[in-house]
């Protein structure tokens, strides 16, 4: 991880605050053009110095567990400013409900293990928010500085709750019921109920005792409290050496979930021959052609869309492109980000986002949490094979696809899928064929309103066609 600049010049722009920035009284985020920046609040003046000069700070950038900060100096600081920090960007921020069954769950191990060094340097995290993980070089890393608070004797854990709610009950449900259930932290943005999880969880799910302890005694217990229980002088004392064990029993629930291994339509699409469309040869001489393409862009940023495992994505990868491998599958996705994980890729991150349903702007008036079209645009698009899922399966007009793209990217590699094509009979055999202006020669004439198709190569072998366009 780079370094940033030991000094920088003062600012002299205008601060617009982060909208999903507001809940946390110690400080704030903000951007100054496309420089983001924390104010520190003077209020969080005493653990911030105890952070920095404990050791703890140095320990955690050291081991790139927390995203790394420079102190910096703007003419525009608010009058509760202590500090002003400049942290590494993130190259793309992405949220929870986005991400597969294990990139939540190395989100959570990390926040435990965070937990644990913070408690041997006499600090405690005062939340345990899912969004203070992101991931960057293809591992999750902690963003919030200002989570840090010195640790009081006998205190127990405030954001035990929090953890629960947002990793514990979204990981149980993905591995007991449905690994689709993840998305419930989209509707519920502070996190599962704990009710909620235990009616969903099937009754099997109470012989693990972590989650009969954490989830449904949890759940139990906090219905049960009154204000009368909640009187200071009634809370039962939690010494570190509790706290540390609690810790640690939240480390093993979390290791010992596992999701089940189901087939899906998809899952093996390049290794199943009934389900793949080429032949060896020509799953090669697409590649080879997906690889010439991309080395005549040379584009900063890429989108593969409908990126099943990966198979595509990992080209640009491995050019150094950095990737966004999305799918919406989120037994794919979990192949795709283990795979990446396994090879250590640095330049690839695998969401789980249906293209005909992205993200929407979600929390405090639709503005705490971005959508994924309103995040940071690609230079280039791979639309490989989703063409003809797009225009026959969801009944979008080439039209309509061709300014889709258009707006999204300034280059496109796309594969057109004709109607002969083995998938498309597929798609067609049980309705009406009514996609008169599904073809070769529409398709061209609706794209070339919008791009330039710089080449064009059929696939040896096969019906379908890559395509390289460029904007206009």
């Amino acid at each position: 991880m780079k370094n940033l600049p030991r000094r920088f010049p003062k600012i002299l722009m205008k601060i617009n605050n982060v909208a999903s920035s507001y809940r946390d009284p110690s400080g704030f985020v903000f951007k100054i053009n496309k420089r983001i920046l924390r104010q520190v609040n003077f209020n969080y003046r005493e653990n911030y110095d105890f952070l920095m000069r404990s050791g703890l700070y140095n320990r955690l950038i050291s081991n790139s567990l927390l995203v790394p900060h420079k102190e910096v100096t703007i003419s525009q600081s608010q009058q509760a400013a202590y500090k002003i920090l400049e942290p590494c960007l993130i190259p793309f921020i992405s949220y929870p409900y986005e991400w597969c069954f294990s990139q939540l769950k190395d989100a959570a191990l990390l926040t435990l293990q965070i937990q644990k060094i913070s408690l041997s340097y006499n600090m405690s995290l005062k939340d345990a928010s899912s969004f203070n993980i992101q991931f960057m070089s293809g591992k999750p890393i902690f963003i919030d500085t200002l989570s840090f608070e010195k640790y009081e004797e006998g205190k127990p854990w405030i954001a035990y709750r929090q953890f629960c709610e947002q990793f514990l009950a979204p990981l149980a449900l993905s591995a007991y019921s449905d690994i689709r259930l993840i998305k419930l932290l989209q509707t519920h943005i502070n996190g599962v109920p704990l009710d909620l999880a235990v009616k969903l969880l099937p009754l099997t799910s109470r012989l693990k005792l972590s989650l009969l302890l954490n989830i449904f005694l949890h759940a139990r217990s906090y219905r049960s409290l009154t204000d009368k229980s909640l009187d200071k002088e009634k809370i039962r004392s939690f010494r570190k050496n509790s706290l540390l064990g609690l810790i640690e029993s939240l480390e093993d629930g979390v290791k010992s979930l596992h999701i089940k291994r189901n087939k899906t339509v998809w899952s093996h699409y390049y290794t199943d021959k009934t389900c793949l469309n080429y032949n060896k040869k020509s799953l090669g001489e697409k590649k080879s052609i997906v690889n010439k393409y991309l080395s005549v862009l040379h584009p900063e940023s890429l989108w593969d869309i409908g990126s099943n495992t990966g198979i595509f994505s990992r080209i640009s990868e491995k050019i150094g492109i950095p990737t966004i491998s999305i799918d919406n599958d989120p037994s794919v996705v979990e192949q795709n980000y283990l795979m990446t994980k396994q090879n250590g890729e640095r330049n690839l991150l695998p969401l789980c986002i249906d293209i005909m349903n992205p993200t929407p702007a979600i929390g405090w008036g639709n503005k705490e949490r971005d959508s994924f079209l309103s995040r940071p645009l690609p230079d280039t698009i791979l639309a490989l094979a989703i063409i003809h899922h797009l225009a026959i399966s969801n009944n979008l007009s080439i039209s309509k696809l061709s300014q889709f793209f258009a707006h999204l990217c300034s280059s496109l590699i796309i594969e057109f899928v004709p109607k002969e094509d083995k998938k498309v009979r597929l798609l067609l055999k049980n309705r009406a064929d009514i996609f008169d202006d599904y073809n070769e020669s529409k398709f061209e004439k609706e794209f070339s309103r919008f791009f330039t198709i710089n080449q064009k190569s059929k696939i040896p072998e096969s019906e379908r066609v890559l395509y390289l366009m460029i904007k206009k």
